[in-house]
């Protein structure tokens, strides 16, 4: 199965790295604090990062006490910047395919993914691959793009009134799952859709127990700052999910 790796597009890869450099970024004001808020202490433990991207989380793993960290990644321009700038000697950088993980010989005490599992088709497959590399009372927390966004199939998302002020979050085909195409930077960005209940059932079904889940909403102190983010309340952008074996 060829596997889409959209970040190795010069187009996306730069245009991406021109989002996450905006200091008003939604990675950085919700999803990043909220991943890192639900992580256990890492004093002596092993991590495996799934889609580490730049690598900027494996050396926070590092500087919160982790003995070892693996990063995976498919892009191998991601992994250039991260041994640039992310490396230390706790630190290991893999370039491959998180569906390829099984090929680990390793056990980890903590795995963490950051908005790379909907660009998985087969999530049980790597939900199942994740049970299997953890030890036992092990924690596995992921985000991923919320299920109302990755529903999203084409026209606008929103219903505006007449001075284009949203009204509400257009949802239709949520119980159709599978491929999405969207245009982000490029066309033909690949994500695939599940449901909330698919989601979580595939994690009971792995053997996993549900610990926390949080779709991180703006406070009042962050609203004063970035008005912007109010649509949040119509549509959280993100879902995180803390589980353990």
């Amino acid at each position: 199965m060829a596997r889409q790796n959209i970040y190795d597009n010069e187009i996306f890869f730069e245009g991406y790295k021109k989002i996450r450099e905006n200091e008003a970024n939604a990675n950085d004001l919700f999803e990043i604090p909220t991943l890192f808020s639900m992580l256990p202490d890492l004093k002596g433990k092993s991590v495996l990062d799934l889609g580490c991207g730049f690598g900027e989380h494996c050396t926070r793993f590092v500087a919160s006490g982790a003995e070892k960290v693996v990063g995976i990644d498919i892009s191998e321009r991601m992994l250039e910047v991260a041994r640039k700038e992310n490396s230390a000697p706790e630190i290991t950088y893999l370039n491959m395919p998180m569906e390829d993980i099984s090929q680990l010989s390793e056990h980890f005490d903590v795995v963490v993914s950051s908005l790379a599992l909907h660009y998985v088709e087969d999530f049980a497959d790597v939900i199942r691959n994740v049970y299997d590399l953890l030890e036992k009372g092990g924690v596995f927390i992921f985000s991923q793009e919320h299920p109302l966004c990755t529903c999203h199939s084409g026209g606008d998302r929103w219903t505006r009134d007449e001075n284009g002020n949203k009204l509400h979050v257009n949802i239709a085909h949520y119980g159709v799952e599978g491929e999405r195409e969207l245009v982000w930077f490029v066309d033909h960005v690949k994500t695939y859709h599940r449901t909330f209940s698919t989601i979580m059932n595939t994690l009971i079904q792995a053997g996993f127990t549900i610990e926390e889940v949080i779709e991180p909403l703006p406070t009042e102190e962050l609203l004063k700052h970035y008005p912007q983010y109010e649509d949040l309340f119509h549509k959280p952008d993100f879902m995180l999910v803390r589980v353990c074996k």
